[in-house]
Parts: C-alpha cells; structure tokens; sequence
C-alpha cells in the first residue's frame, strides 16, 4: 500500500474529496430507455442519456436519476466540490 506524499494534511484532504467525488459508491438509480431508431437515439442523447448496449436491434440508454436535496430543489451529481 503506497500513501500520499503530501507536505501538507490540506493537500491530501483535497485529494480525498475528489476521489469521493468522482468515485462514490452510492447505489445511483436509472432512468432507462430505449432506441429503436436513429432518430430516437439522437433524441435520447439529446436529453442526456448516454448509450450503454444494444440487444435484440434495440439501443438501451440511461441516464442518473436527480435526488431530491430538500424541498424543490435537485442536488448537483458534483458532490458539492
């Protein structure tokens, strides 16, 4: 196992949050959809959904659901950073 070899604790606590940040290990929920033509597909990248396979002639898609943070407002999937 290595450690960082940070002068300062600031340093590595930066490093911390992004990790977090960028790989947190929540249980993310879909939105799934699917694509059978290009038309469609172009809409669903459009819309923010990104292509995960194709099956049976059909592109599946999906895209993080929001959560909610308090009362009408949605939480960025940033982490706060």
């Amino acid at each position: 196992m290595t450690f960082p070899r940070h002068k300062s604790i600031e340093n590595t606590l930066i490093c911390i949050q992004l990790e977090e940040a960028i790989f947190r290990k929540e249980d993310d929920e879909f939105v799934c959809k699917a694509a059978e033509t290009a038309r469609v597909a172009k809409e669903r990248i459009e819309a923010g959904f990104s292509y995960v396979c194709e099956f049976d002639d059909v592109k599946l898609f999906r895209k993080t659901k929001q959560r909610r943070s308090g009362v009408g407002s949605f939480q960025s999937g940033a982490g706060g950073i």
